[in-house]
């Protein structure tokens, strides 16, 4: 059998950078206020470049910027040599990668910036490299060892570059007040997308909502429960707000007399509801705070029902 182990290496390079991103992050400073600015103050568009794998990570950062309420954009420096750098224009900032700062392919870009005079934010770890003496705002990565050793490879330098491109965007997220309601008309599909969601999405309308006043029979509070199949109903005022609800486990409780009982009487009183702008995943959140989980949940508008939203609702958009 082989004495190659390889979760020992794992770990070696796991702990050779963690310890860079510490060092990166006691190492920021002024000129990331400064860079967080630069960003929120574009009237334009973010261009991200860089080539080999410091392209990669800003088609990532790219990504994430756009995803995150900041318009942002790939550019690859060898396209922008031959037409591209007709994307970039006046308004937008330019968010250059380099490890060594000194890519030929970024030269043009790193010219036209400067002609016409786009803000440039570098990010690299020689600051006196071409790129880092062109930034009008300069991010200096530690000049930390890969994590390959002896073969170099771009591993740490890229995993810092990575961080702090999330570091830049987290920043400018907060900056613009980004919300989860923002950050879900970027992302309308899949589970993330359904999460996003809002119970008045998807809840049944007052139409279909089984409601009944405090005085009424259980007898028609029982039909009613039948007739609308949520398996409980919902007990209103005369001034239409939201009074207690009716379960099966107030059935339970109240198994003696019970046709002869009220809605009003047998109700539980201060029931969890949702109001129509709350997120499915906080809906599907309050759900399972009850013990046992509660199914459905009542909407309402200044405690006035609205709908109602039954846990299926949220299994079919994909919630769960």
């Amino acid at each position: 059998m082989s004495a190659f182990d390889a979760v020992a290496v794992g770990r070696r390079v796991l702990g050779v950078e963690s310890e860079a991103l510490k060092t990166l992050s006691t190492s920021l400073g002024p000129s990331f206020s400064l860079a967080v600015e630069t960003l929120f103050g574009a009237k334009g568009r973010i261009a991200c470049t860089g080539i080999g794998k410091s392209g990669h990570v800003a088609r990532k950062i790219a990504a994430t910027l756009a995803s995150t309420g900041s318009p942002a954009l790939f550019v690859h420096p060898a396209e922008a040599s031959h037409g591209d750098l007709g994307m970039i224009g006046s308004g937008d900032v330019i968010l250059a990668l380099s490890k060594s700062g000194e890519a030929r392919e970024l030269a043009d870009i790193l010219a036209y910036a400067k002609r016409f005079g786009i803000a440039l934010i570098a990010m690299t770890a020689a600051p006196d490299s071409a790129l880092g003496r062109a930034a009008d705002v300069l991010l200096a990565l530690p000049d930390a060892e890969e994590a390959t050793a002896e073969v170099s490879a771009p591993t740490t330098s890229t995993t810092l570059q990575i961080a702090l491109g999330d570091a830049l965007a987290v920043a400018l997220l907060e900056r613009r007040g980004f919300t989860a309601r923002d950050f879900r008309l970027y992302h309308p599909g899949g589970k993330l997308g359904a999460m996003l969601r809002t119970v008045g999405d998807l809840m049944h309308g007052l139409s279909e909502t089984p409601l009944a006043a405090p005085d009424a029979p259980m007898r028609e509070a029982l039909l009613l429960m039948t007739e609308k199949r949520f398996g409980c109903v919902g007990v209103i005022g005369a001034d239409g707000r939201l009074q207690g609800v009716i379960t099966d486990g107030d059935l339970r409780r109240h198994m003696d007399g019970l046709l002869e009982a009220t809605a009003g009487a047998v109700m539980t009183t201060n029931p969890k509801t949702a109001a129509p702008g709350m997120l499915a995943a906080e809906a599907l959140k309050r759900m399972s705070e009850t013990a046992p989980p509660s199914t459905v949940l009542f909407v309402v508008d200044e405690d006035r029902p609205v709908g109602i939203l039954h846990i299926h609702d949220l299994v079919r958009a994909g919630v769960i």
